[in-house]
Parts: C-alpha cells; structure tokens; sequence
C-alpha cells in the first residue's frame, strides 16, 4: 500500500498545463525586471546537495517544467493540492527536484526548485497563499483522496516572500476503508524568479510518523542560502 500511496499523493511535480494563466501585464506582486529565470544547469548548481547537510541522504527526483494538472473540488483549492507534490499551476522554465532522507530514522522531506517567467514566481506564491486561506477541505479530483484541516501557519519569513501550511491527507483506496490520516507541511519561498516548493508527510506506520509533518528549517536555510549565493554554489 505504501508504495501506492506515494505515487498517488505525492510523488507527482510539475505535470500538465495551466488553463487560464495570468498575463504579464496584469497588476500584482513581481519578482522584478532585474530577475533573470535561472536555467535547467543553474538551478542544478544551487541544488542542496548531500555535502551540504550532516545526517541526511540526498536523492534527484523527477520533475518537470509543465504546470500541474492536478485539479480539486472546490477548484480554487487546485494551488494547495499541486503543492503537496511540489508543484503549481504555472509552466516554469525549468524545475528539477531532491528529496533528503535522514540517516536516522525519520521522514524525508522534498523540495522542488522552479524559475519562471517574470512575476509568474510571485503569481505561484500568492495562488498558494489564496488557496490555503479559503480552502479548510477540499476533495483531490485525480485520487479521490479528500484533504481537510488546511491551515496556514504564520509566515516564515524566507527569501523575498513565503507562506507555508499544513493539512491532514485523508487516504482510503475503497469506499468501505476507514482512511488513514496523513499529515503534510508545505512551504513555499520565492526568491527573485525562483520559486523552491518543500513538502513533506508522516508516512503512515513509520516511525515518528505522530504528531503534525514538520519541513526542517535547517533544509530550508541551507537550500535558500544557496540559491542566494549562486557563485558560491557548485
């Protein structure tokens, strides 16, 4: 069931298309002119790296530059459901992605790093944070699963703007099956055009897997740090 359970909730970044998308001239909060999109090789350079944490493992995950599909009911929760896999419902230029498991036991936590077109990176940032401010549960169209207990927690306060939440995953394979609760963390940060996406769940029956999922701060502070000093990246 586990391995089904990955593939189905959270394993998937950035597929599919966005159908509506906002134009660059509409008003809203921009990474700015001066932000150059990174490409494929740069956002690969300033990836965290298993030379960078003590205690962790570090693993490439698949991703791709399309927007997601991934689509909810209500609709205007489709932002929140897109990002417990990483991803939006915004094309990048680019967008690769690791996820680090510690060499103790523990869950592992993913991070999905995207450079987009000018304004799109903040246009990601504010669709999240829209989402999670209207959306307390909402149904997962393409799984069935159903989400509730969504709720945004206080800005964290990483790179030019982030917003991070939490949320209960409700997974049941049958109509009959009690579901099983999994708790998910999302945070989101924006820098220039850059948007990272970490995500992580207690996966059900592991260890530590009570209590809310939590995305460490110390894999926060030290993929931003890189992506804020890419000459000092390798």
């Amino acid at each position: 069931m586990l391995m089904t359970f990955c593939a189905l909730s959270a394993c998937e970044s950035g597929q599919g298309s966005r159908a509506g998308a906002a134009s660059e001239s509409e008003e809203t909060r921009t990474a700015g002119a001066e932000d150059k999109p990174l490409g494929k090789a740069d956002l690969e350079r300033v990836a965290i790296t298993v030379a960078d944490l003590d205690g962790y493992e570090v693993e490439q995950t698949l991703a791709a530059p399309m927007a997601s599909r991934r689509t909810a009911d209500p609709a205007e929760c489709a932002p929140v459901v897109q990002a417990t896999g990483g991803s939006s419902g915004f094309v990048a230029t680019a967008r690769i992605g690791r996820t680090m498991f510690p060499k103790e036991h523990g869950p592992g936590t993913s991070v999905i790093l995207a450079s987009h077109s000018s304004g799109d990176a903040a246009r990601v940032i504010d669709a999240l944070r829209t989402a999670a401010e209207r959306c307390k549960t909402f149904l997962d169209i393409g799984v069935g699963f159903r989400y509730d207990e969504v709720a945004l927690q206080p800005d964290p306060g990483y790179g030019d703007e982030s917003v991070s939440l939490r949320l209960t995953q409700l997974a049941a394979f049958d109509e009959d099956d009690e579901p099983v609760r999994v708790p998910y963390a999302v945070v989101a940060v924006r820098q220039g055009a850059t948007v990272a996406m970490f995500y992580a769940f207690n996966r059900p029956g592991a260890a530590r897997s009570k209590g809310p999922a939590v995305v460490p701060e110390e894999i926060i502070k030290t993929q931003m740090d890189r992506i804020g000093n890419p000459t000092t990246s390798k």
